[in-house]
């Protein structure tokens, strides 16, 4: 009795066996198939371009005591983004933009509305950036002071955050978006501590920087 017992435990446990290395058979062709698929398509990124700025305001105000120094920056930038796939489309879920001035952030992130581009589709977007009383870090208050008395200076649109690749129905998880966008801004002339006015629009048609990712 304990005999016939024991071969059907083997038995059972065999079978399962079985359904377990069939089980991860199945899996591992999935995967196979999922990366040949990737692989043949190749999503290439989004290409980004800055069009134009226009600043309305930009103003650097020194105070009577230490620092910090205080900037508030109004201005309106014109972005464009390419889907360049022919069978990939791109999901932007959720994408900050803002401006920073050597590597120190200016205005306040403002999300841009989620949206979809199919192949070859184009999406535009200009939103208003603006930064009220920022404080400047003190090592880059000189240098930002001759900027403007200049009436000249270097300052870097960025984009972060989330995008999809879709491919028919499938959907891939989300990976991370990096845009960099230079821009050489002129101002009508030196503007010392005054704001800038009236706008100062310029056309600047910068390749931007991207990088996408997992993470």
């Amino acid at each position: 009795m304990s005999v016939k017992d024991c071969g059907n435990h083997h038995t059972e446990r065999r079978k399962h066996v079985r359904y377990v290395v069939i089980g991860l058979g199945v899996v591992g062709v999935l995967a196979v198939v999922i990366l040949l698929i990737w692989a043949i398509l190749h999503p290439t990124k989004p290409r980004f371009v800055l069009q134009d700025v226009t600043v309305y305001n930009f103003t650097f105000t020194p105070s009577a005591g230490p620092p910090p120094y205080a900037l508030t920056a109004t201005m309106q930038v014109t972005l464009s983004s390419r889907n360049p796939n022919d069978r990939v489309g791109i999901y932007y879920n959720h994408l900050d933009v803002f401006t920073t001035y050597r590597g120190q952030q200016i205005t306040a992130a403002l999300l841009l509305p989620a949206s979809y581009q199919g192949h070859g589709d184009v999406t535009i977007w200009s939103p208003v950036l603006f930064g009220n009383d920022v404080p400047i870090s003190p090592y880059l208050q000189q240098v930002l002071s001759q900027d403007l008395n200049v009436g000249a200076m270097l300052v870097d649109v960025k984009i972060v955050g989330r995008v999809k690749w879709k491919v028919g129905s499938w959907v891939s998880g989300k990976y991370y978006l990096d845009v960099n966008c230079p821009a050489y801004v002129r101002f009508a002339g030196p503007t010392g501590m005054v704001p800038v006015g009236p706008a100062v629009k310029l056309q600047v048609l910068q390749r931007c920087q991207v990088e996408t990712g997992l993470g």
